[in-house]
């Protein structure tokens, strides 16, 4: 066997615990489902998808490799993803800031700006660089072998978690902002609890001092 159940487990827990944080893709995809309707969020979740892929193909390249070779470059990414998120949390919380299941007006994108923006939302998602550059590596044992396929299954794993949780997060997401809407006190409640998950997140990933784990890609098979 090439990689353990107790790897696909591991990766499958944080994988599923990311996705239910509030951040960018959850925001992008229930802004939009409940704007324009279930099809456009599952359309700007193939984009989401694409997005995985793209970082999915950067680690087994060795994107890692990079970061661990110039730490500067890892922290950058990190404190501006931590401010990313920090700037998500403000617009959630700030006086006048409204629940992203608010139902409001969005102008109707097309087929392939939906795509677009659900790829560049998930492509500068901090939460996602951080999963592929600093934690599934950690699951990849070089005394296996074959290193590169054992990246590819646990990032398959963790894209099959996140692509079967943001699709059902975009069908609920009409329904949720209905049963939101006639009740001000819930709706108040929802933006607090995800303003507040936003911005633990943010600081968490400023202040964790976590270094890479070097690339299984630039390790050699056995």
């Amino acid at each position: 066997m090439v990689v353990t159940w107790t790897a696909v487990a591991g990766v499958a827990v944080i994988a599923f615990g990311l996705v239910v944080t509030p951040g960018p893709n959850m925001i992008y995809l229930v802004s939009r489902s409940v704007s324009q309707g279930r099809a456009a969020g599952l359309i700007s979740l193939a984009g989401v998808a694409v997005g995985f892929l793209c970082y999915l193909l950067a680690a087994v390249l060795g994107i890692s490799a990079v970061f661990l070779a110039v730490p500067a470059l890892y922290t950058t990414v990190k404190l501006l993803g931590a401010a990313y998120l920090l700037w998500l949390a403000w617009t959630t919380l700030r006086p006048g800031g409204r629940s992203v299941f608010a139902v409001g007006e969005l102008p109707v994108d097309r087929t392939r700006r939906l795509f677009l923006m659900g790829l560049m939302t998930n492509l500068l998602n901090p939460k996602i660089a951080v999963l592929y550059i600093a934690l599934i590596p950690q699951f990849v044992d070089p005394g296996a072998g074959r290193v590169w396929l054992q990246s590819l299954i646990l990032g398959a794993v963790q894209i099959g978690v996140a692509l079967s949780v943001n699709a059902v997060i975009v069908i609920l997401a009409g329904a949720i902002a209905a049963f939101l809407a006639n009740r001000p006190r819930w709706l108040r409640v929802q933006r607090f609890a995800m303003g507040s998950v936003l911005g633990l997140l943010a600081v968490k990933l400023a202040v964790d001092d976590n270094v890479p784990a070097a690339s299984p890609a630039g390790l050699r098979s056995a």
